[in-house]
């Protein structure tokens, strides 16, 4: 009797072990099937973030990018207004062209406004400023009504002055950007 109670404690042992065995390796399996489910999706969520930043990251670039193009525009045609306004020699066609890049500075600025850090928020803000300050001064020379320092030699200097600004304001463009914090500072490398 002793030799079938072995022999019945073994055979219970064996089909213990297998049905053991087998939800032990269900369980094992979904526990593995399951981390690598979060792996994955973890690597999913982490390309999308990647692909979030790369596209803001371009379309900040890009705002700021069409805010320098409409700033140099207006300034440029600021600047010939101002020479034809000093030649008494103003005609609706520059008066227009003035007016147009006005518009399309204030455009784009809104845009860029969207996108732009808050660094970049507070230099678009002085820059927009000042170059709404040298537009009155140059219309109030115009029409004959200039400001006490409104002369077109001071006037002239206001556009120094808008360029050491926007000079300013492309280095924070580009510190935003990753692309160096100081004028005249190489890009980084890796972007």
């Amino acid at each position: 009797m002793g030799s079938a109670l072995i022999g019945l404690a073994a055979a219970v042992v064996g089909v213990t072990g297998t049905l053991v065995a087998s939800v032990l390796s269900q369980r094992l399996l979904a526990r593995d099937q399951s981390a690598q489910f979060q792996r994955q999706q973890q690597a999913v969520d982490a390309q999308w973030h990647r692909e979030q930043q790369v596209a803001e990251l371009n379309r900040r670039r890009e705002g700021y990018r069409q805010v320098n193009a409409s700033f140099r525009r207006y300034r440029t045609q600021l600047m010939n207004f101002l020479w034809s306004v000093h030649k008494e020699a103003v005609t609706p066609d520059e008066r227009e062209l003035v007016e147009e890049a006005r518009r399309d500075h204030h455009s784009v600025l809104a845009e860029a406004q969207m996108v732009a850090s808050a660094a970049v928020l507070v230099e678009l803000d002085g820059m927009t400023n000042a170059l709404s300050r040298v537009y009155r001064r140059i219309m109030c020379l115009e029409e004959g009504n200039p400001d006490p320092d409104g002369s077109f030699d001071e006037i002239r200097t206001d556009f120094v002055q808008l360029w050491e600004r926007w000079e300013g304001m492309r280095a924070v463009m580009r510190a935003d950007l990753g692309l160096g914090s100081v004028v005249g500072e190489p890009p980084a490398i890796g972007l």
